[in-house]
């Protein structure tokens, strides 16, 4: 464990507790947790999971302008639901980009398992648009990063961060259920 880490986990923590709740606070605590997870994860030779750090500083700042504009009048974010049609082609579209992403680490990069690792930063990207855009449906995507990506970090010796996602794994299941239950 490095000190590097150490100070990511405790942003990771910090942030997924604010988003479960709704805050607009979240998103300085994400923007210098992907920071931090850029480096370490370049280190690790887990390209897409580095690059998908990246993607993250992006998303985070759409998020955040979006959120900031999307406030009921109680001042709390409001929380949408995707059309059943359109989760079946968000399924789709993760489904085909897990795999052509997954192909591309495979054949042109010395990444560490390519596919899991791809795989998760497929979905974390999809995961991460629909919490952007307030559907609470990226709960359900979470849980799902959170399953796979506890064992990818066990196996890379990134205890900590195989520790915070177990904890992003129950801040999950917390955030679906209070998302679930603020849906529009």
């Amino acid at each position: 464990m490095s000190p590097i880490e150490a100070a990511a986990t405790l942003f990771g923590l910090i942030n997924v507790t604010l988003v479960v709740r709704r805050s607009m606070w979240n998103y300085p605590f994400a923007l210098m947790m992907v920071s931090l997870y850029a480096w370490i994860f370049l280190g690790e030779k887990l390209y897409s999971d580095a690059l998908l750090q990246l993607f993250f500083v992006l998303v985070n700042l759409y998020g955040w302008w979006n959120w900031s504009r999307s406030r009921a009048d109680t001042g709390e974010v409001r929380v949408e639901q995707l059309a059943a049609s359109a989760r079946i082609l968000w399924l789709a579209g993760c489904t085909a980009a897990a795999l052509g992403w997954g192909a591309l680490m495979h054949r042109y990069t010395d990444a560490a398992y390519p596919w899991w690792d791809g795989s998760i930063a497929i979905l974390s990207i999809a995961a991460q648009i629909l919490q952007s855009r307030r559907n609470w449906e990226s709960w359900v995507l979470w849980i799902l990063v959170d399953l796979a990506a506890i064992p990818l970090f066990a196996v890379k010796g990134l205890w900590l961060t195989a520790g915070l996602y177990l904890v992003f794994l129950a801040l999950s299941v917390w955030g679906l259920i209070q998302w679930t239950k603020a849906k529009a």
